[in-house]
């Protein structure tokens, strides 16, 4: 109710109402996971309709709002919007031309509105975590760590990274994980140059480098840690980048506090591995925050203007690809404070050889 409510008080005065249907915002604001489902907020009252393969859930779960079950919901919404005298709604910014177009000739009584406003207020609300987001993310991210210890022990050459992204997934679950909040990345040897690569069926040998993009989800809450390790002695040029990514990794992390600009942060990471001499092999932004989505904002990237503020989740996941060759990435999760930031990753980082 609570966010209900403070969604209302940030509501522009030419809105007097605003319809949401987005999954995560949906999630966001009425506490229940579903596949479908509308929530209206006016200025002073808020109705989620729901179809009848989630109503009952709804009423047991569904807090600061009436539930209705779903009929014709335009003439529901046309109701709903009469009674309180709307004359004017907001709509998210991700809706489709095909849904806005709906919208607009089912409901003629009213104007809708579509711009970037409404998107901006709900993901500034949704940027800073309340404790209770704190706690579901801690508790993913420990299902994290746990998988990651259970498959540094289940590994052995001649694997392939299918074998071990499943194993993963079917660990963390079995741990009690709701699911993945991604799908995962297992990737080894030339296949690690790839950043955002696919398992595939290539068996892990002596001497790769595999990296394991990986995260859980909790309560809807997503965490998400990388950590590369060698199978076998890597040899000094794997060490050695490395260590060069650890740096840029543990320097990023030293400055991340509040009142920090994301883009400084960014720069920090990057000046290291320019300097060694990799410039233009980490190609993607520092990190970026985490919450019911596994990629919110803001950005660690050298085009992001926001500042750090307490109570953000961020990344921090330098990498170095060399081409067809191999990857190194690193990634913890952080949460932003005034003095610093609390890394919520507990797994090691220092180079594991198995």
């Amino acid at each position: 109710m609570e966010r209900i409510q403070k969604l209302v008080s940030h509501m522009p005065e030419d809105m007097d109402a605003v319809l949401i249907d987005g999954p995560y915002n949906r999630l966001y604001y009425a506490g229940m996971h579903s596949t479908a489902g509308t929530l209206v907020i006016t200025r002073d009252a808020a109705y989620f309709i729901i179809d009848s393969r989630y109503i009952e859930a709804a009423k047991k779960t569904v807090k600061g709002c009436e539930v209705i079950l779903q009929g014709k919901l335009y003439e529901q919404l046309a109701e709903i919007l009469k009674k309180h005298g709307v004359k004017r709604i907001g709509i998210e910014d991700t809706k489709t031309v095909d849904s806005y177009l709906s919208l607009k000739e089912k409901l003629p009584e009213v104007e809708v509105i579509l711009d970037r406003r409404l998107g901006e207020i709900i993901s500034r609300q949704r940027m800073i975590k309340e404790p209770c987001e704190l706690q579901s993310i801690r508790r993913a991210q420990d299902y994290t760590d746990r998988a990651f210890t259970h498959i540094c022990e289940f590994i052995q050459p001649g694997m392939t990274e299918k074998e071990i992204a499943l194993e993963l997934e079917f660990y963390a679950r079995k741990i009690g994980a709701e699911g993945a909040s991604f799908e995962y990345i297992v990737v080894s040897g030339p296949n690690g140059s790839l950043p955002h690569g696919h398992p595939t069926e290539r068996p892990v040998e002596k001497g790769d480098f595999i990296t394991m993009d990986f995260g859980c989800l909790a309560d809807g809450y997503c965490s998400d840690m990388t950590r590369t390790i060698a199978v076998g002695e890597p040899g000094e040029e794997k060490r050695s980048i490395y260590e060069t990514v650890l740096k840029a990794n543990r320097a990023a992390m030293a400055a991340i506090r509040a009142g920090v600009s994301c883009k400084e942060i960014d720069q920090i990471a990057r000046d290291i591995i320019t300097k060694a001499g990799y410039g233009e092999c980490f190609g993607h932004g520092l990190g970026h925050s985490v919450g019911l989505e596994i990629h919110e904002n803001p950005r660690f990237s050298p085009t992001c203007e926001d500042i750090c503020e307490a109570g953000l989740i961020m990344t921090d996941e330098p990498g170095i690809y060399l081409e067809g060759r191999f990857g190194v990435r690193i990634e913890d999760m952080v949460y932003v404070t005034e003095e610093g930031c609390i890394n919520l990753t507990k797994s090691d980082k220092n180079l594991i050889i198995l």
